[in-house]
């Protein structure tokens, strides 16, 4: 129960340092809010941006067999009726009898302490039947039911059955579709892939944890066409190459990323082998990424309900098939969360008994590298050479900031709080003595006098560590 406590703490920190230093704020906040959504502030589309630039960088730019794309996020209904997804996109739903509020019925089972993994609709029912399980306002239960999870719209003026579209729940479908564009544009050769960054849709029964399960979320997804004998060597490449983005990339802390093979009663209908990449998040052990073997599932299906051939010619073993795919899925705002969440630190060099809270991000991901300050803003000849010093760096090391709001030791603990790796301050010496600046070390709180001559390749060193 401490434990749960010291958890339910630190997330509850974070949530209010995104809010408060301008990360993430509540969706339609001022008129109360809208569960399951969040607006992302100027330091959080930073943070974003620059885990899907190196996301891109990684995956497609540093490659020669990935291509690119941005599909609609809406698509003709007869997409997601082939997909599966009209028919089976589903998740467990029950209702409090009382207060008709509904909930995941596997969520509720976990926090009463039950297994869940692998139970189906029915046999949740009958578990929570027969072990009594209330509602979190402790009234009894409704029958389970599957709910479908896709926001439905419709397509021009006239609402009908022929009008229906959804909002993406995947960004997957709209790369299998354009399989035979790209292969008709380009001619790749198997093994390739497609890409994309995008937006999708979930009517979540419950949303949760903050920005770990929305309603609205961005994926970064590839399809990756194989020769079928070939998709174990491409699987476990993929897996690789996801371990590395999380750890060399991003900067996480490889102690807290785990390796989950999926049981077959867990796997999504397409798949036929399934690995998850978990990470201890403060409120427990979750989801991160996932990584599936969809075998030649979504190729056929398509090419059976569109009648378009979706094949592909094989010009060394003359032979014509469908490819298999692997997909390596990759969520911005969970991998956003899991950033947040690890570069989190507490330490005792606020000053005074005070504790310092700072986040502790890798340089590449920092949404501000360095910032600028003059020693007092009521000295115009230190704010002239802070500016003049902030133009310099800020022409090599874009993500530089000038910042002269409040005393110097304010602006230390609000860049710490922003993850700012570095500081640099215009004071007296600099301009009557020696020509140069301090160097401040976020981490370490050490401070050093570089010239200013120097000051931007020793920055960019610093950064590339």
């Amino acid at each position: 129960m401490a434990m749960k406590k010291e958890e339910n703490s630190k997330m509850e920190e974070i949530i209010s340092l995104t809010k408060r230093r301008g990360f993430v704020y509540q969706g339609s906040e001022i008129y109360g809010g809208l569960a399951g959504t969040w607006d992302y502030g100027p330091y959080g589309v930073a943070l974003r941006n620059n885990i899907k630039s190196l996301w891109w960088k990684k995956f497609v730019t540093d490659r020669e067999d990935m291509y690119g794309l941005d599909a609609a996020i809406l698509m003709n209904q007869n997409v997601w009726k082939a997909s599966g997804h009209v028919s089976g996109f589903a998740d467990p739903l029950v209702e409090d009898l009382k207060t008709k509020k509904r909930y995941r019925a596997d969520h509720l089972l976990e926090q009463a302490g039950f297994e869940v993994k692998g139970l189906k609709p029915e046999q949740m029912d009958a578990l929570i039947k027969e072990k009594l399980v209330k509602s979190p306002d402790g009234n009894p239960l409704g029958e389970v039911r599957q709910f479908n999870m896709m926001f439905k719209t419709y397509i021009g003026a006239q609402q009908s059955d022929d009008s229906i579209s959804y909002l993406r729940p995947e960004t997957a479908q709209g790369m299998f579709v354009n399989f035979k564009n790209i292969r008709d544009s380009f001619s790749p050769k198997l093994p390739f892939g497609l890409a994309q960054i995008g937006k999708a849709f979930r009517n979540e029964i419950a949303p949760r944890d903050f920005i770990f399960r929305l309603r609205e979320f961005e994926q970064m997804e590839i399809e990756y066409f194989v020769n079928p004998a070939e998709w174990r060597q491409q699987f476990d490449a993929f897996y690789a190459e996801q371990y590395s983005f999380l750890t060399d990339s991003l900067g996480l802390n490889p102690s807290k990323i785990h390796k989950v093979e999926v049981p077959d009663a867990d796997r999504a209908h397409y798949s036929k082998h399934s690995v998850d990449t978990e990470f201890d998040f403060p409120f427990g052990q979750k989801e991160l990424l996932g990584l599936a073997y969809r075998t030649d599932f979504d190729l056929k299906a398509h090419s059976e309900a569109s009648k378009v051939d979706l094949s592909y010619f094989d010009e060394e073993t003359k032979e014509r098939y469908f490819p298999h795919c692997i997909e390596p899925t990759f969520g911005v705002d969970r991998l956003m969360l899991a950033v947040l969440s690890d570069a989190y630190t507490e330490d005792e060099l606020g000053g005074e008994g005070e504790k310092r809270v700072y986040l502790k991000f890798s340089p590449k991901v920092a949404p501000v590298k360095v910032a600028v300050f003059p020693l007092l803003k009521n000295k115009p000849l230190l704010v002239e050479k802070a500016r003049e010093v902030y133009q310099m760096i800020r022409k090599e090391i874009p993500a530089t900031m000038f910042d002269d709001n409040g005393n110097i030791g304010k602006r230390y603990r609000r860049q710490d709080e922003i993850g700012t790796p570095f500081c640099v301050t215009i004071d007296f010496d600099t301009i009557e003595k020696d020509n140069t600046v301090t160097l401040r070390d976020r981490d370490t709180g050490k401070q050093e006098r570089v010239a200013i001559g120097d000051i931007t390749l020793h920055l960019k060193e610093k950064l590339l560590k």
